[in-house]
């Protein structure tokens, strides 16, 4: 089966987009293929502000219609308990919310971004995704992630070699309680970052301290900027950490 054949056999599909390179091509071939697409993005704490800015981007070049969801997951005490299954709970507020815009605008079925190298064996929101019979066109039809970023290219989609970017719960210690603060110095310390030029990054939140994790091929980049970088975030963290197991090794 190819997405051809995918969209022939799902011709009205709501799509869970991100922003991200997986959900954009997946929005760009329902587009190509289906009958009809509608995007929603779903607006939590848990997003940067840049994932939306970033997902009207694409979805205007595409010419997609476009519903922003707001979604309170931090109202949630399963969520901010920050569980092992956290992904779980918040799968199922996310993607309920959005299976209530959809049949509203008449969409019966969801579909979402995961691709054919992303693991689901053993993943808390994969499981909450397939109770509620989210399908994933790219997983199903076999399209791994180079594949992904080979045809986002060709689409001319302006994420096709945009970094994975994990929500910011996963900054938080499995079992450390979820809070607006401890999100919001994350994304305030990774914006920081980012804007000095560096990608593919993560600060963890480790106690009160900051780990940051870069590529190797930035540490260079990171020890010339070194007293910028722990003067900012030692404004929200009592230490900054490097951590030397690079992102890429």
């Amino acid at each position: 089966m190819d997405l051809n054949d995918f969209f022939t056999d799902h011709p009205r599909v709501a799509v869970a987009f991100s922003g991200g390179v997986d959900s954009s091509y997946t929005l760009a071939c329902a587009l190509d293929y289906a009958q009809a697409a509608h995007a929603y993005f779903v607006k939590s704490a848990f997003q940067p502000a840049f994932e939306l800015e970033d997902a009207r981007r694409v979805a205007d070049q595409l010419g997609a219609p476009l519903t922003v969801l707001d979604v309170d997951v931090l109202a949630n005490p399963q969520v901010t308990a920050n569980p092992v299954d956290r992904c779980y709970f918040c799968k199922q507020a996310v993607f309920g919310t959005i299976a209530s815009a959809a049949r509203s605008d008449g969409f019966e079925e969801i579909v979402d971004g995961t691709n054919a190298t992303d693991d689901a064996s053993d993943r808390p929101g994969m499981k909450a995704l397939a109770e509620m019979g989210v399908l994933s066109p790219l997983r199903l039809c076999g399209i791994g992630k180079a594949d992904v970023r080979r045809g986002a290219k060709e689409h001319g989609l302006p994420t096709w070699d945009k970094p994975s970017y994990a929500c910011l719960a996963t900054r938080i210690p499995t079992g450390q309680k979820i809070t607006a603060e401890n999100l919001a110095r994350t994304e305030r310390a990774e914006s920081f970052l980012f804007d000095l030029g560096f990608s593919d990054l993560r600060v963890r939140t480790v106690g009160d301290a900051a780990k940051i994790q870069l590529p190797a091929n930035q540490i260079p980049l990171l020890m010339m900027y070194r007293r910028e970088i722990v003067g900012e975030l030692s404004a929200d963290y009592s230490d900054v950490w490097l951590d030397l197991e690079a992102r890429d090794e």
